[in-house]
């Protein structure tokens, strides 16, 4: 975690407050004073200030049933922000691992660690994200091992990691992939020639999407603990 961030985490200070500590060198990380606020500093640092140690608060790791013409950024762009539903303390410091477009719905995970984020994130982790999608032709059963094989996305150099497609119905399927490219869903059904009407994400490792729409909730320890990847 950057220094800035450290002390924001741990006190009330706000981040230009934090920076003016640091760069006025009034933080020491293991007895040495730091004046870079991008420093990476950990669990087994001992971080003060002004001679006291500083403990960050726990991280914080949420679900939410993400609504239509909603969007992941923390400020309101065009789209209302989904942040704007969670009143809860320091929702700045927050952020969405994997984030939805405005026109996707489902379930999207919160959170304000980010070495969290990056094994959910991490193709090599092969965590698995499942939507269902609405399509505006005819899907034909060919498709699946289309998929399966991969797909050559249009400006892309490499094919699409092996996805799984059900077929639910003519214009309906469930999508599971395990990697995350921009628009990746929309662009593997542009590349068979068709159209994704409507998306929504049921499904992510392990943890389905429970909750009604809008609302939220706190993951379980041992749902936070299903993307910790052990070295």
């Amino acid at each position: 975690m950057r220094l800035d961030r450290f002390v924001c985490k741990s006190t009330e200070y706000t981040k230009a407050e934090a920076i003016q500590l640091i760069h006025d060198g009034q933080l020491r990380v293991n007895g040495e004073a730091i004046m870079n606020r991008a420093v990476q500093v950990h669990e087994n640092n001992t971080i003060t200030l002004n001679g006291e140690c500083l403990k960050a608060r726990g991280f914080r790791y949420l679900l939410m049933h993400k609504a239509l013409g909603t969007i992941c950024s923390n400020v309101d762009e065009g789209y209302p922000s989904l942040f704007n539903s969670l009143k809860i303390e320091k929702v700045s410091e927050l952020h969405v691992a994997g984030r939805l477009d405005a026109d996707t719905t489902g379930l999207v995970l919160i959170t304000d660690d980010g070495r969290w984020t990056f094994d959910i994130i991490r193709p090599s982790n092969n965590c698995q994200k499942v939507y269902r999608v609405g399509l505006s032709r005819r899907l034909s059963e060919d498709l699946i091992e289309r998929f399966e094989k991969g797909l050559q996305l249009h400006g892309a150099s490499q094919l699409t990691r092996p996805a799984e497609l059900q077929i639910l119905g003519s214009t309906e399927a469930r999508l599971t992939i395990t990697e995350g490219k921009y628009h990746q869903v929309k662009r593997m059904f542009a590349a068979v020639g068709n159209r994704v009407l409507s998306l929504h994400r049921e499904k992510i490792g392990e943890i389905a999407l429970d909750v009604p729409l809008g609302e939220w909730r706190y993951l379980t320890n041992d749902e936070v603990k299903s993307f910790v990847t052990v070295i």
